[in-house]
């Protein structure tokens, strides 16, 4: 060996020895069977909140109004590993609170949050998403008003997306520039009532950057969440949303709140440039045109607060378009699917799936599966093609003047009359075969088969009046003993002491919620679907045009869609009658309405395995029991 060599030999032994460990690689994003893993840690995640300009002054102080943003994303996050973002932008973080355990924002000495809202930052910022919870401007720690679905909602919840993808200025508390250079610009909306609504309007707008959007119970047209077809259900309700979500005081926005109140129309219920700003199917602020965003709906057909044709309009439009969506159905009322029963697991399982297919670009076959799930019963669901249910058949069911109602019309100046007086709806199905002054109704004989309506019945009136308008409403009524979801009953869930969790969780912020069950309860009848219109807006939303008095007129309007199973032996029922005070804050107009029956039909889609070709006739002379008292639906019940 050559004297050089122990000697060589022996530094190298040494940096050998003196050299350290070579460092753990970074976690990056991880795909495992066609999900994202969870390789992140969710405690030592960055939070942060930034405030982004807005392009609008909607408190009128000189000054643009900025969007405060709150933000949790994995500490890993940044130049070297950009990561896409879900946005849940919500007026309701200091008021009302999120979720079916009213979560709301807590925050550090430092001013960031450490308790978010919901399970999603426990889920997805350990798979390598960020989360972020945006307040809506006007509300909790954001500047301006709230504008109740108009231009200062949009633009706001617009600018957060444009600020991700560089395109909008932001400020750390500080005052310094925020950039957002941890992300790939790649971002997603969510959220349940006014926070889906929120990712509605934003996605009509078009602006790039939003991937998908998952609307939850929320309004497509807040007309349709306050007017149908001319008929009022609160008066002055923008307004008085905008004081309940707005925690400043009442003085500073007061200006906005009256320039609403001046604007909505409520002396008429016609559809004007108000709600014309707040019409996001084909609205002045964007429409389902310009719609780049994948679309994953939520609803619920007995959701009588955002009412189903919210939905099923969106959807219909969304369809027209082709583009790419995916939907449930439920049968509670206005409730979260992390609370649909039995289904959370596969909730959050879908929901991440979907965000991993449009956010990370996953290849997980999720657009290949069926397009609907569908509740058909008590949490017993099933999945179609699509929603409504492929062809369906348009029956045509008759009233005729004994009380029954057919396939046949009725004999030639077949009439019937009632006045236009505000009745409960508990009122107008009670007792269906005795006469009452402000209804008529009529029922089919017993079912021989079970029939499934899927989708929107449309009622179709000839009639005549004395006066020049009337409201009238519509009931399509299941009659028969049986065991229900009884949506009515805490939205149709009860909440346990047990719960699951899904995500990681730290001291201040856990993934773990109680768990629910579906109500159900066995009542004699169930109002299936309701529709309501105000005749001198048969024609048109946004000019009235009063009957002749005396002459016949057709009065034809779509009800509220529905999924829903008459079962055999039971009978359907079709009430008309006037103002329905359940629903309608409006008072009955006191005309007389008589109705052309050989010309008068509801038109129902139903799904059938068997051709119908004769509906039996009630001989019996069915009297429908008296549907228990429900108590109308207060304001401050009306949107969480």
């Amino acid at each position: 060996m050559s004297p050089l060599r122990p000697a060589l030999f022996a530094v190298a032994l040494t940096l050998a020895i003196a050299a350290p460990a070579q460092a753990a690689a970074a976690p990056k994003i991880t795909v495992e069977n066609g999900r994202t893993q969870p390789v992140f840690s969710y405690a030592d995640a960055v939070r942060e909140h930034v405030y982004v300009e807005s392009p609008v002054d909607s408190d009128l102080d000189g000054k643009l109004d900025k969007v405060r943003v709150d933000i949790i994303r994995p500490k890993e996050s940044g130049p070297g590993l950009k990561v896409p973002v879900i946005i849940d932008e919500s007026p309701y973080y200091d008021n009302s609170g999120r979720g079916n355990e009213s979560e709301r924002k807590v925050y550090d000495a430092a001013g960031n949050v450490v308790k978010f809202p919901l399970f999603y930052d426990n889920y997805f910022v350990p798979r390598g998403y960020a989360v972020l919870n945006v307040d809506m401007l006007g509300t909790t720690k954001s500047e301006g008003c709230p504008d109740i679905g108009g231009k200062a909602d949009v633009l706001g919840g617009k600018a957060v997306i444009d600020w991700l993808n560089g395109r909008a200025k932001a400020v750390k508390a500080d005052g310094t520039p925020a950039v957002a250079d941890w992300t790939t610009g790649n971002a997603a909306m969510i959220g349940k009532s006014y926070d889906g609504t929120l990712a509605n309007a934003v996605a009509a707008t078009g602006v790039e950057g939003l991937k998908t959007i998952v609307p939850i119970s929320a309004i497509s047209s807040w007309y349709k969440y306050q007017r149908s077809n001319g008929v009022i259900y609160n008066y002055d309700y923008a307004s008085w949303l905008a004081s309940y979500i707005d925690t400043d005081p009442a003085a500073k926005c007061r200006q906005v709140r009256d320039r609403m109140d001046a604007e909505d129309g409520d002396d008429t219920g016609n559809f004007n440039r108000f709600w014309a700003e707040r019409d996001y199917i084909g609205g002045l602020l964007g429409d389902v045109s310009k719609v780049k965003a994948s679309v994953f709906v939520v609803h619920t057909v007995n959701d009588l607060n955002v009412k189903p044709d919210n939905f099923s309009t969106w959807w219909k439009a969304l369809a027209d378009k082709n583009v790419p969506r995916k939907i449930w159905v439920g049968q509670t009322q206005h409730v979260d699917p992390f609370d649909f029963d039995g289904r959370r697991d596969l909730w959050v399982d879908t929901l991440h799936r979907w965000f991993d297919h449009w956010l990370h670009g996953v290849r997980n076959g999720i657009t290949q599966e069926p397009r609907a799930d569908v509740e058909v019963g008590p949490a017993r669901w099933i999945t179609q093609r699509d929603w409504p249910a492929p062809f369906a058949i348009k029956a045509s069911l008759r009233p005729a003047p004994d009380g029954s109602l057919g396939l046949k019309p009725a004999a030639k100046n077949s009439t019937a009359s009632f006045t236009d007086v505000a009745m409960s709806e508990n009122d107008m199905v009670a007792d269906v075969g005795t006469a009452k002054p402000g209804r008529v109704a009529f029922t089919t004989g017993a079912l021989p088969l079970d029939l499934r309506l899927s989708g929107t019945p449309t009622a179709d009136l000839r009639v005549k009046l004395d006066k020049p308008t009337a409201n009238l409403t519509a009931l399509l009524v299941d009659f028969g003993e049986d065991a229900r979801v009884d949506w009515r009953r805490n939205q149709g869930i009860t909440t346990l002491t047990e719960e699951d969790c899904h995500g990681e969780s730290t001291a201040d912020d856990d993934a773990c919620y109680k768990k629910v069950v579906t109500n159900v309860a066995t009542r004699p009848l169930e109002v299936v679907a309701r529709g309501w219109i105000d005749v001198q807006n048969r024609r048109s939303l946004s000019a009235s045009e009063p009957l002749p008095a005396g002459t016949y007129g057709t009065v034809k309007w779509l009800t509220l869609p529905q999924d829903y199973t008459f079962k055999k032996g039971h009978r359907i029922g079709l009430v008309v009658a006037g103002t329905d005070s359940t629903y309608s804050d409006e008072t009955g107009t006191g005309a007389n309405v008589t109705i052309d029956l050989v010309k008068s039909s509801v038109i129902v889609p139903f799904v059938l395995g068997t051709p119908l070709a004769e509906m039996p006739k009630d001989t019996a002379k069915f009297r429908g029991p008296q549907q228990p008292d429900l108590p109308k639906p207060e304001m401050e019940f009306q949107f969480f």
